[in-house]
């Protein structure tokens, strides 16, 4: 007979049988809740995580725009600033090179009146006199050194505030050019999203860089640069007003000295011309006199030699009339009118003589003065030609001197000089 194989090991009973099956079921039933309970927390978690993600994403995009905004903000401000601090460069070195060009005008002015100064040191003798014309020449000399000390006083101002302008320029420059930088690297930000090619993911992207600052340090920073830069612009433009009134200051104090200067050297000249022909009539009076005096003295020498004939006869005759013999010999009343004639002749010819002495003495001191008077002359010419060569050297001041042409006739240029020529230089 055959014989029944019984497979080795452990016999379950029915109820564990039936046990098994409900706990497998249970166990099924269970995961299936669980795993119904994980897909519905993941599906909240990725609804949650996604509009999450999405508001994180657009509150990011609008904090991007607002900052964004507020850079571009600032960056427009600064530009127009920049703009601004530009443009008061420009006008403070136009204003810096009229006070040079003023300056450099004052010494023109200064070597005029030096040279006319000098000029007047040829003056001889009595004329070598501390008149009204080298008083307003040294009080111009004066004025003109003051108005150059506060002129380059006025220059080094505005050169110290040009550099400030600039370094304030620069700060503008160097923060409006991060700005430019920030707004790129922003809009760049925004620009970004999930398809960009150029996205991946960095080390450490939260950490915080060397040289962060805050916010309210970050505008503080822009508003000082830009208060500076205002700060320096209202020093800039006080400092142009200042300059500007210097110039016209000076150029009306040294217009003024000029003036003055320019009619006391006049009233001097016209001065010396009423001097002169008042010499050059003595001098023709004194020859005149002279010419008279030396006639007068050839007349008196001539009646000198009569009277000397006129008395060689009265001595003839007395001297004849003294050889009459014996009692001829009387004192008879030509006797008497011969010897009173002698008399008279001999008194006549000291007279004349005395007379002559006189009228030669009177000669000499005749042309003493007329040396006098000529010497004088020459002196007061000399001095007319120099008053007139510094008329003739101021002419620069009112003509340009590539054009400047001085006269020929030292003495009577002045004629052909504008008296009321306006002061052009400043």
């Amino acid at each position: 007979m055959a014989s029944l194989s019984v497979k080795p090991g452990q016999r379950f009973t029915l109820p564990d049988w039936q046990n098994n099956a409900h706990r497998i079921s249970a166990d099924a039933e269970h995961q299936r809740s669980t795993s119904h309970q994980i897909r519905q927390e993941a599906r909240a978690l990725r609804n949650d995580t996604g509009n999450q993600a999405k508001w994180d994403e657009c509150e990011t995009r609008t904090r991007l725009k607002d900052r964004i905004t507020s850079v571009d903000r600032w960056r427009e401000v600064l530009a127009k600033c920049l703009t601004d601090i530009d443009l008061e460069i420009d006008a403070l070195t136009k204003v810096k090179e009229a006070a040079e060009d003023a300056l450099q005008a004052k010494n023109l002015c200064l070597d005029v009146a030096i040279e006319c100064l000098t000029f007047r040191e040829s003056r001889r003798d009595i004329d070598v006199v501390r008149d009204p014309v080298e008083e307003e020449l040294h009080r111009e000399v004066k004025v003109i050194e003051k108005a150059k000390k506060e002129l380059q006083q006025r220059v080094d101002e505005a050169f110290t505030q040009l550099c400030l302008l600039k370094e304030a320029r620069q700060q503008l420059n160097c923060d409006h050019r991060h700005k430019v930088e920030a707004l790129d690297l922003d809009r760049q930000c925004l620009s970004f999203n999930v398809t960009s090619g150029n996205i991946s993911f960095k080390v450490n992207p939260t950490r915080i860089p060397d040289g962060t600052t805050a916010l309210r340090e970050w505008e503080l920073n822009s508003q000082c640069n830009k208060d500076r830069a205002d700060a320096e612009m209202k020093a800039s433009i006080d400092l142009r007003g200042a300059i500007m009134l210097t110039i016209a200051q000076t150029n009306n104090e040294l217009d003024a000295q000029r003036i003055a200067t320019e009619f006391a050297l006049r009233k001097r000249i016209r001065d010396m011309e009423g001097a002169l022909s008042e010499l050059r009539w003595q001098e023709k009076n004194t020859l005149e006199e002279i010419a008279e005096m030396e006639e007068e003295i050839r007349q008196l020498e001539e009646d000198l030699r009569k009277r000397t004939l006129d008395l060689k006869v009265a001595h003839t005759r007395l001297e004849t009339r003294t050889y009459r013999p014996h009692v001829e010999l009387c004192r008879d009343q030509a006797q008497f009118g011969l010897t009173g004639e002698v008399q008279d002749l001999e008194a006549a010819i000291r007279v004349l003589q005395q007379k002559r002495t006189e009228s030669q003495n009177a000669l000499d001191a005749l042309y003493r003065q007329l040396h006098r008077i000529q010497t004088d002359i020459g002196y007061k010419t000399n001095s007319l030609q120099l008053d007139n060569k510094c008329m003739d050297t101021r002419r620069k001041l009112v003509i340009p001197v590539e054009k400047f042409d001085p006269e020929v006739d030292a003495v009577n240029r002045t004629r052909n000089l504008p008296r009321n020529s306006q002061l052009e230089l400043a």
